[in-house]
């Protein structure tokens, strides 16, 4: 398999999980302000994985054009990474419908954690699999290093739902707000 096809699977799945999440949200019964309040929730939280998804779009976009030559291991580490995010949609609903109860809370931290663990193993099996010269090893060392910073936050998220749900969604605009700007290292070593 080459590349693009990987990547427009990829491309695919993650639209999909955007789609569904936007069909979860229900629309006001009316136009009264009451009715309105009612859904900034669903919308609070739709918005922020959103954000999510099109951060690992982002990256996983830029990790993908590393690649020089697709294996069975890049291609069940992709799978296992679009399995948990394809979760999303189903822990954001979760949280909306729960008000953001610490439970449903905790269980967003957790995939969020998961999901990070398996950029992480995606982004090591690609490394492991290609001889990238010294620019590029780099800039795949501090996309590692941010990503680390991100997953010990979603950790810490998880336990912090028990302490004030609003702890843990504070860590998680704090991880958003880290990853809002993409990483230009990889971009720029591609360019090299």
């Amino acid at each position: 398999m080459n590349k693009t096809r990987l990547e427009a699977f990829s491309d695919g799945v993650l639209a999909i999980i955007i789609t569904i999440m936007v069909l979860e949200l229900k629309t006001p019964e009316s136009t009264e302000w009451e009715e309105m309040k009612a859904v900034l929730p669903a919308l609070g939280s739709y918005a922020l994985s959103f954000v999510f998804i099109g951060i690992y779009w982002g990256n996983h976009h830029h990790l993908l054009h590393t690649v020089k030559k697709v294996n069975s291991k890049i291609i069940w580490a992709n799978m296992h990474l679009l399995f948990w995010l394809s979760l999303i949609p189903f822990a954001t609903r979760w949280i909306e419908e729960n008000h953001f109860d610490k439970i449903s809370v905790a269980v967003f931290g957790s995939l969020l954690f998961i999901s990070g663990l398996a950029y992480f193993i995606l982004q090591q099996i690609i490394v492991r699999h290609h001889h990238f010269q010294e620019k590029m090893k780099e800039a795949m060392n501090k996309a590692t290093r941010k990503g680390l910073i991100s997953t010990v936050l979603y950790l810490v998220s998880i336990f912090a739902a028990f302490i004030h749900p609003y702890i843990s969604e504070a860590l998680f605009v704090l991880v958003a707000i880290l990853w809002l700007v993409p990483d230009k290292n990889i971009e720029k070593a591609l360019e090299e």
